[in-house]
């Protein structure tokens, strides 16, 4: 696809001017971009599009982006499993699931993200790190900063600094891969710990690794730096000139179809309902009128809903007609704590008008919510 403008095109100040109809140009080469954007379903959303739309027999892409705090999962990750949920909802922290595999990461403005697209046939994820290792050091000679077997690129041979991931396509495909340069490592560090107790899965879980930023080597680095001292290795790398096109990933004009993408990649059925079939084991200890009732409870959750749901309750601790109506609302239900709160508190309305009922059901209710 060619398009001969580029709407309300902006440039960065420390790179080369070039004319906008040079944007998406046919001729060959290579070209960089970077999102104006931190909204990371819009940026995922780029990848989609520049991996579906452009010919990257003609030329390949580099693709530079950030986001605000944000949990991106691998395609094929379970995100109970992977990170704190409850902490994302209190923190106002985004969940993406990504079109690549790989692991779990976290994404701030402290974090760099790169994604580089070529033909299948020219894809190369160690040639890719090692620019930026090269990048790193035509920048800061003193760093200490290796491209590992794992395809991760260490800093003073421990700490990981970047993670990476791709998606192969029949003919097209992209490698990206994080930098962490002053990233909040405690929430970081917060965020992907999971307190689920008793889940059973087959998605591919994450490695943990020990972690740090760069700025924590080199006080006096910007993120800005870094990119331009990216992007300059590529240019030299791609014999093209050395500059940075800024977009705008809402664009529709530039980007066509692009917020049908975009809306896709932060829908529920995309974050949630994409995570492999999963089973829950697990026990509540439940305090109530100065006693811990022990609550086993046992649920089989497929494309995020509840498909099999067991309460193994005290025997008489709710009459059998508003426990079966428990498991029957829950059954079928997404595994949301949203979804769950307006269901109990609907079926709680048609249960006896009985104070000593109506605690305990609430009591069982929030724990359950807790779950999710």
């Amino acid at each position: 696809m060619v398009l001969h403008s580029l709407k309300n095109c902006l440039w960065l100040p420390c790179v080369l001017r070039t004319p906008k109809a040079c944007f998406w140009s046919t001729a060959s080469g290579g070209l960089i971009i970077q999102s104006v954007s931190n909204n990371v379903y819009q940026n995922l959303a780029v990848e989609d599009w520049i991996h579906d739309h452009m010919d990257l027999e003609k030329q390949q892409v580099l693709f530079l982006w950030r986001n605000s705090p944000a949990v991106v999962i691998g395609r094929h990750q379970n995100p109970w499993q992977e990170c704190n949920l409850r902490l994302l909802r209190q923190k106002n922290i985004k969940l993406a699931r990504r079109r690549s595999g790989g692991g779990t990461v976290y994404h701030d403005l402290g974090n760099i993200n790169l994604t580089f697209f070529t033909t299948r046939k020219k894809y190369e994820r160690m040639e890719n790190l090692k620019l930026i290792v090269k990048a790193l050091k035509a920048l800061r000679p003193q760093l200490d900063v290796h491209v590992t077997d794992r395809y991760d690129i260490l800093l003073d041979g421990q700490y990981k600094i970047s993670g990476t991931a791709a998606k192969l396509g029949r003919t097209s495909a992209y490698h990206h891969c994080t930098l962490l340069c002053n990233a909040d490592k405690f929430v970081l560090s917060s965020v992907l710990k999971s307190p689920f107790k008793g889940l059973k899965s087959n998605a591919t879980p994450s490695v943990p690794a020990l972690v740090k930023n760069l700025f924590e080597e080199d006080p006096s680095l910007t993120s800005e730096m870094l990119l331009d001292a990216i992007a300059k290795e590529y240019a030299v790398q791609h014999q093209i000139d050395h500059h940075i096109t800024l977009i705008n990933p809402a664009d529709e004009t530039l980007l066509p179809g692009i917020s049908d993408k975009t809306k896709e990649l932060q829908s529920w059925e995309w974050v949630y309902g994409k995570t492999p079939k999963f089973s829950i084991s697990t026990c509540l200890n439940m305090v109530y009128k100065d006693s811990v009732l022990d609550v086993k409870v046992n649920m089989d959750v497929k494309h995020g809903r509840i498909e099999v749901c067991n309460i193994d309750l005290p025997e008489q601790w709710l009459p059998p007609g508003v426990y079966s109506e428990l498991v029957k609302s829950l059954t079928g239900s997404k595994f949301c704590p949203n979804e769950i709160t307006t269901l109990v508190t609907t079926s709680l309305r048609l249960c006896p008008q009985d104070d000593e009922l109506h605690s305990r059901w609430s009591l069982l209710c929030e724990n359950m919510i807790r779950l999710m």
